[in-house]
């Protein structure tokens, strides 16, 4: 059922619904001509397509009709069965849609690769080009791509009559149209193209191929007639089907992309396509698809509600009715100049800028030199087929190559590792020499059964003769619990591996037995690995530092603030000390220095003073330290201390007394900062925030204080206010 708000329709749905219908009658004229149907049959496919469609489908602003991308596969359909079986099969094509729409099944047309639809789109556009091009010299287009480009030198180099003027000057007309200024193009290029075209053409007295109607199109006869043959006949009722419905959906979802109202029920949407399909062949139309361009006019246009879908199939009817004669007067020459313009649009640039963006070049160019070469379910079908391979290939891709390092050797392997990567694994390791000393170093997100006995075995004979391999894996251990004979764990585990760059030594270094080596192995597990990742960003830092941030916090060793910050090189200016202490009364000159160089030369805009829970230093505090340097030191907190017992948090707070100081010695050394004259100024200022932090280790939580409510608050679920 349609609800329309009467003022809503009169402001914004009835203008919007008479520029698109401006835009349609052209086109669906063009693309009967193109499909090889009775020109009426477009017409006939625009008016149903705007009403049926458009008040039972799910897409509020799309608007169907007969769409460019059906013209090749309803031209064979055409030439091989009939119009009238034709029709029977567009009907066919209808009850289908319902059913999947009922199915619940149209967001898997979504899976489709983008790179098979825009190649599909390209392919047919192509092929419009190729034959329209013979329409506009004056001749005839062919019955298949291939002919068209055999026959076009010949039909260039010949002579060529007026239908060559009006075809160029339509194009001309669609080329110069989007230059003009804006009041001009109010009215819609296509419209004023041919609009154009035919005065000049009947201005001159041209005798040219003209568009012909019916004698009386109210006189609606049930066209659909039954085939001899019902298998050719079921798989054209699938293909157009199909490729119908997808079409549809796709537009639906770009049409979702260029407005901000209700989103489309695509189930409902494909419904309402198969409605308007068993309509629009059962009156004797053309296939009716949600059309991309009508539905971005109707968008720009200022379009609501789905009325002006409606209403732009009300006036196609009207001006048909009303005004054949102006339609007889149109050449087909004009409308295949038309077609070119709408075929090379379809050549996106953007869209091959975007594929070749993503690495799937090769499915683009299969679908479209499919459906040019052969035809259009051949052409999808042939990209289907290549994005599965390429899909599969990706899947189960190995990276595995040799390096050398002085005598020995350093053996890389990447991605995923089964049976199907053994050969080439083979074929690598059997020319590392023998006797040498190997590093294999796995970083692979599967292995599977037949690709570690492959490893074990050239292990085994490799050692045998005289070499050694140290086997390194990174991530999951499939290759140490395969060797253990334990079962491996199931990919989502392995998943869930902690990266060595964030996991202590002691996680990844235990195997190797070396803990008297771990800063160096350390070091060279980062020039391996990490390095090249961060040599970019690091080459932008080497002239200089710009920290945003003054991190000040405990030299605990469990405490990693770029970690717990998720910061990089370059974010944090840190100063660590024991109990993350700042002198009160500046005492402490490298403090004092550290601070006045992050406020006064850095520029920095905030300062994170960061305790945490379990800390040696509140706990030496709490206890009385032994008399000594850290004894001296600690002195600095004796405020904290004093805090502690007097000043209180809301909330819950830790129950350990040295956590609970912890918490207060953070807020303590807040105080002590204002008393630095820079820190005072830039925060009276307004260009510093002072933020206190506390990092609960056991539970890996970072708290922030919450000035307002007085109490510390898990980040995320509070707002630190400058001048905490």
């Amino acid at each position: 059922m349609v609800i329309m708000r009467p003022l809503a329709v009169l402001r914004h749905d009835l203008p919007a619904s008479l520029v698109v219908f401006l835009v349609a009658v052209p086109l669906s004229l063009g693309i009967a001509l193109a499909s090889g149907a009775p020109v009426a049959a477009g017409l006939v496919a625009a008016v149903v397509g705007g009403v049926v469609a458009g008040a039972l489908g799910g897409s509020a602003l799309q608007v169907s009709g007969p769409a460019a991308g059906l013209t090749v596969v309803m031209a064979e359909t055409i030439q091989t069965f009939g119009w009238a079986v034709t029709c029977a099969i567009t009907v066919a094509a209808g009850v289908l849609q319902i059913l999947l729409g009922l199915s619940r099944i149209a967001r898997a047309a979504l899976a489709i690769s983008p790179a098979i639809v825009h190649g599909m789109l390209a392919g047919i556009g192509v092929t419009i080009v190729l034959g329209q091009l013979h329409v506009i010299l004056g001749g005839k287009a062919q019955s298949s791509a291939l002919e068209n480009i055999a026959e076009l030198p010949g039909q260039i180099v010949a002579h060529h009559d007026s239908a060559a003027v009006i075809g160029l000057l339509t194009i001309a007309l669609l080329l110069l149209w989007p230059k003009l200024p804006a009041a001009v193009r109010k009215v819609p290029g296509p419209l004023a193209a041919i609009a154009t075209a035919t005065l000049v053409s009947v201005l001159a007295g041209m005798t040219l191929p003209r568009v012909e109607l019916p004698g009386d199109l109210l006189n609606v006869h049930l066209v659909p007639q039954l085939p001899g043959s019902w298998g050719g006949f079921a798989l054209a009722v699938v293909t157009i089907a199909l490729i119908a419905g997808v079409e549809s959906l796709l537009s639906a979802v770009a049409v979702d992309r260029l407005h901000t109202g209700p989103r489309a029920n695509l189930d409902r949407e494909l419904v309402g396509q198969g409605a308007a399909n068993m309509v629009s062949g059962a009156l004797g139309g053309l296939p009716v698809t949600g059309v991309i361009v009508r539905s971005s006019t109707n968008v720009a246009a200022g379009a609501k509600t789905r009325a002006s879908a409606v209403l732009h199939g009300v006036w196609v009817l009207v001006f048909v009715v009303l005004l054949a004669g102006l339609i007889q007067n149109i050449p087909l020459a004009a409308l295949a100049g038309l077609l070119v313009h709408v075929g090379a649009k379809l050549v996106n640039p953007e869209h091959l800028r975007t594929v070749l963006k993503h690495g799937d070049l090769p499915v683009y160019l299969v679908t479209l030199g499919g459906v040019v070469v052969v035809d259009l379910l051949t052409g999808v079908l042939a990209g289907i087929g290549l994005a599965l391979v390429l899909m599969l290939r990706r899947t189960l891709w190995s990276g595995i190559h040799v390096e050398s390092e002085g005598e020995s050797r350093r053996v890389v392997v990447e991605g995923v590792l089964t049976f199907l990567s053994v050969p080439r694994l083979s074929k690598v390791l059997g020319a590392v020499p023998a006797g040498v000393p190997v590093r294999l170093e796995l970083v692979v997100d599967y292995l599977d059964h037949a690709a570690f006995e492959s490893l074990t075995t050239w292990q085994q004979a490799h050692e045998r003769a005289g070499g050694t391999v140290d086997v390194d894996e990174v991530g999951h251990p499939w290759f140490g619990e395969g060797k253990a004979g334990r079962p491996t764990r199931s990919r989502l585990a392995a998943s869930r591996a902690v990266p060595r760059w964030l996991a202590p030594w002691s996680e990844w270094q235990a195997v190797e037995g070396i803990p008297a080596q771990q800063t160096r192995r350390g070091a060279t597990e980062f020039h391996r690995r990490a390095a090249p990742l961060l040599r970019d960003t690091l080459s932008g830092l080497a002239d200089g530092q710009r920290p945003r941030t003054l991190f000040i916090t405990c030299g605990d060793s469990r405490i990693v603030p770029n970690l717990i910050t998720t910061s990089g090189p370059g974010d944090l200016f840190t100063i660590r000390n024991i109990g993350n202490l700042v002198p009160p009364g500046q005492a402490d000159p490298s403090m004092n220095a550290s601070i006045e160089y992050a406020v006064g030369v850095l520029g920095v805009e905030e300062i994170v003073v960061c305790g945490h829970s379990g800390c040696g230093a509140m706990a030496a505090l709490a206890e009385g330290p032994p008399p000594g340097p850290l004894a001296v030191w600690l002195r600095h907190a004796e405020p904290s201390a004093h805090r502690t017992g007097s000043a209180t948090l809301d909330g819950s707070v830790p129950d350990a007394a040295g956590d609970r100081l912890a918490l207060h010695n953070v807020l303590q050394q807040l105080e002590h900062l204002r008393e630095y004259p820079s820190v005072a100024a830039a925060e009276s200022g307004g260009k510093l925030q002072l933020t206190a932090m506390y990092f609960a280790v056991g539970t890996a939580q970072v708290y922030l204080f919450d000035p307002a409510e007085h109490t510390f608050r898990p980040a995320g679920a509070t707002v630190v206010v400058p001048g905490a």
